[in-house]
């Protein structure tokens, strides 16, 4: 099986994107309302800035105890994260993950936001590649 690329996971993808202004619990009305984990945050030129997931709901706003309605995404999202070009391939992106220990990775094309991957995207012999690889690796 050819591995997957970015852009075929990517295809028609409507990522759900935020300005940096957006309150936490509107990101989160959302997110839920669209059943996705995170959502993109862009600056004030439509760049990517940050990604906010879940977690960063929980370990960056209610365990601190911040108001969501009054708490921007600026303030709590995960910062300048590491991104995947379209051309590169799922196993590719599922190793990203895993060694950055996140499940998400925006798809950037230059400065322009294709889409997000989750660790859910990807299919069963994409991930079994990947633990395929890791054995050999921990073997050498």
């Amino acid at each position: 099986m050819i591995p997957r690329q970015m852009s075929e996971i990517v295809h028609n993808q409507n990522p759900l994107i935020f300005s940096e202004a957006v309150t936490v619990q509107q990101a989160c009305r959302s997110m839920r309302d669209r059943r996705v984990g995170a959502a993109l945050v862009t600056g004030a030129s439509g760049e990517l800035v940050g990604i906010f997931t879940g977690r960063d709901a929980v370990c960056r706003v209610l365990a601190e105890g911040l108001n969501p309605t009054l708490t921007a995404l600026a303030d709590v999202m995960s910062r300048d994260p590491d991104v995947m070009p379209p051309r590169k391939n799922a196993v590719e992106a599922l190793r990203m993950m895993q060694d950055g220990g996140y499940r998400h990775v925006p798809v950037v094309d230059g400065k322009k936001i294709i889409g997000i991957v989750s660790h859910g995207d990807f299919r069963g012999l994409e991930q079994a590649r990947l633990d395929e690889e890791t054995g050999l690796w921990e073997r050498v």
